[in-house]
């Protein structure tokens, strides 16, 4: 499972990163972004699911990997 963000939808709540704050991050204008390469670690796909559910504008996407 990898992790996206649209940063077009993205307005700032921060949603992500309270809930999943080692998947997700803050750039300098306080929009969120995702961590590292987007790779969820085993054991944390319900938190990347939490944060996709939980994303006010449906910024966040989570996306199945081949």
């Amino acid at each position: 499972m990898k992790l996206l963000i649209d940063h077009d939808r993205c307005q700032g709540h921060g949603r992500c990163y309270d809930l999943a704050p080692d998947l997700f991050g803050e750039d300098e204008d306080g929009y969120g972004q995702v961590l590292g390469d987007g790779r969820v670690p085993p054991g944390r796909e319900e938190d990347a699911r939490l944060a996709e559910a939980n994303c006010p504008e449906a910024a966040v996407e989570l996306v199945e990997e081949d």
